[in-house]
């Protein structure tokens, strides 16, 4: 028995040796990217995440960082020596790779992991950060809220909340574990799985039942009062207001069954297994279709300037793209005319349809705009960087507007028939999955009979505005192509009304 054990000593010491030696071989540590166009260092080649296990520890300060533990079950796509998480903010207490204790570095916006042994391809593997989740919220992730928190982590800061693979072409599935003081309530996406108390403080567990970008991750603790009811189908309609306005924002509640119903005469059923409006009581600028649960803000819904119409209309966008951008994500974030052409479009329609505001006009005025969007922004399907420091700048008029016009050019082209086909078999066939804006230009070829390769050249990738089909009259305008103004514009800002100041960028 002894002699067995100097061997086993012998054994460890000298694979305890070799991994410092591997170790000492490494390069430097280096920040990666999958090579995005607009995003060169998101998300991380080398594995595929299957599943995060995020669990927040809150004090009931917004203004101190949380604790937290993240897991990530992920394949590997290839043999890793390191492992790369996107991580911008927090500090990392500990690492661990499939239960072994593993060194860590950042690197730019990086958190490089060695493993003590290299990791085959084929493997699975669960990653563990022990780490602190920032609060500050100056450029997305966290937001503070008049009572708590909330998220808001497109295009690019779920980075600043946990560690992860920050990149839509990689979808998994969630559970959130979230400890607070039991007077708040604390949800997130997907459905609740338990509720346990203990010692003054309340665990509240959720987990999604369809893979989801990390982009559309959202947790919110505060004084909430939570409203459930049915929508189509016996859906699961919950939604997350502030308790104090419970009353009197019931009205613009109780309007979801209808939009949902609405919404899927247009495209189909609702893809996942609840939805509902989170209402914050925070002035961000925007509006969020974090995945089931909308983020909106609170003032939406309480300023008298704001027409009836009008706040329907962008409460449908959010909606819209839980279709669009939500279950099918896009591949790249150039791809990103897809998510906010398809939510613009479904806004103008219904706006159309329920109050009568022509869709026409609407994109007879976004004809006029868009040489000057295109200048700004570049075209739809190629849009321009984000200005350095400013990733939400990417979200310009060109895909908003810009890009519901390529919908309605489609449209005139290809005859109505084709194009609800299209837009229904488009949600049924990439359901919970990825694509691409070539994905989409080759069903809209196939479906309608024809070869479109020309049009969607011009119309999604051409510096100037083809003429429209079947209004030769149209002219656009050039303007004054001042890129500055255009650029200011914010995730689901939807059309102004006339005459209605909004308190937003761009608007």
């Amino acid at each position: 028995m002894p002699f067995t054990n100097r061997r086993l000593r012998a054994a460890l010491l000298a694979a305890a040796a070799s991994a410092t030696l591997v170790a000492a071989t490494l390069p430097p540590p280096e920040p990666l990217g999958i090579g995005d166009p607009l995003f060169p260092y998101l998300g991380n080649p080398g594995y595929d995440v299957t599943a995060y296990d995020l669990a927040f520890t809150y004090s009931g300060d917004n203004t101190k960082p949380l604790d937290a533990v993240t897991r990530i079950d992920a394949l590997t796509t290839e043999r890793l020596e390191r492992v790369n998480l996107d991580f911008t903010q927090g500090r990392v207490r500990s690492v661990e790779v499939n239960g072994t204790p593993a060194r860590f570095a950042k690197a730019g916006e990086d958190l490089v992991v060695t493993p003590r042994g290299a990791i085959d391809t084929g493997t699975r593997m669960r990653i563990t950060v022990h780490h602190t989740s920032e609060t500050d919220g100056k450029d997305g992730g966290w937001l503070r809220t008049t009572d708590g928190l909330a998220m808001a982590n497109q295009a690019d800061a779920a980075r600043r909340v946990f560690p992860s693979n920050d990149h839509p072409a990689d979808k998994a599935y969630f559970t959130f574990r979230i400890t607070t003081p039991e007077r708040l309530t604390a949800v997130a996406n997907g459905l609740p799985v338990a509720k346990t108390r203990h010692a003054g403080t309340v665990l509240w567990t959720y987990r999604t039942h369809h893979p989801m970008a990390t982009e559309l991750a959202q947790v919110s603790i505060g004084n909430s009062a939570v409203v459930h009811r049915k929508g189509p189908h016996g859906l699961p309609v919950r939604d997350v207001v502030p308790a104090a306005d419970r009353a009197k924002l019931e009205r613009w509640l109780a309007k979801t069954p209808d939009h949902l119903r609405w919404m899927e005469r247009e495209v189909g059923p609702y893809p996942f297994e609840t939805y509902g409006m989170l209402i914050a009581g925070a002035d961000t600028g925007f509006e969020l279709e974090t995945q089931t649960l909308t983020l909106f803000e609170r003032s939406l819904f309480t300023r008298p300037e704001y027409p009836e119409w009008y706040v329907d209309s962008i409460m449908v966008h959010e909606l819209a793209h839980h279709w669009f951008g939500n279950s099918v994500s896009p591949r790249t974030w150039s791809d990103l005319w897809l998510n906010e052409g398809h939510a613009t479009w479904y806004e103008a329609r219904y706006a159309e349809e329920h109050a009568k505001k022509s869709l026409e006009t609407r994109m007879r005025n976004a004809y006029r705009n868009s040489d000057r969007w295109r200048a700004a922004g570049g075209p739809p399907a190629a849009p321009e960087p984000p200005t350095p420091g400013r990733p939400i700048s990417l979200f310009r008029p060109v895909v908003y507007d810009g890009s519901a016009l390529v919908l309605y050019a489609l449209r005139q082209r290809i005859g109505v028939d084709a194009f609800q086909r299209l837009e229904r078999d488009w949600v049924r066939i990439h359901r919970d999955g990825t694509a691409t804006t070539a994905d989409f230009t080759s069903l809209a070829s196939r479906i309608s009979g024809r070869d479109l390769s020309g049009f969607f050249r011009e119309w999604l990738y051409g510096r100037t505005t083809p003429p429209m089909p079947g209004h030769p009259d149209w002219r656009t305008d050039p303007g004054d192509r001042d890129p500055a103004r255009d650029a200011r514009h914010r995730p689901g800002a939807a059309a102004v009304p006339p005459g209605v100041a909004r308190s937003r960028d761009g608007a």
